[in-house]
């Protein structure tokens, strides 16, 4: 039985406000308000990833960080990206770190080959 889920399952999902799917990934990016913020989330992230034994892209900013996840196994998204975004926005709410509601720019679309930074 394949783990994949559509793009209104992953959104309809418990804890993940702030993320949005483009293409056959999630990504969200979160206002740190400064660098060592974002350091502090990009390493609870890290640790999450590495028990969850599933790995995002992480693109640490000045002022943000933005996450994507997608299970390459499969080419798209799964249970386990549902479940590693609502550990991650655990870990950003523990932080008081915010989802930044901004809308994405067509060049932050991961899957059209531009930046997923800010």
């Amino acid at each position: 039985m394949s783990d994949a889920i559509t793009a209104a399952e992953f959104t309809a999902g418990p804890g993940v406000a702030g993320w949005r799917v483009l293409g056959r990934s999630a990504v969200v990016r979160y206002g740190t308000g400064s660098f060592a913020t974002g350091v502090r989330f990009v390493m609870r992230i890290g640790v999450l990833a590495e028990a969850a034994n599933h790995h995002p892209d992480v693109d640490l900013r000045f002022g943000s960080v933005t996450v994507r996840t997608t299970s390459h196994d499969i080419g798209g998204l799964s249970r386990r990206d549902l479940a590693l975004a609502q550990e991650i926005s655990a870990a950003a709410r523990e932080l008081s770190i915010q989802a930044d509601p901004s809308p994405w720019a067509a060049s932050d679309n991961p899957d059209d080959g531009g930046s997923i930074g800010g």
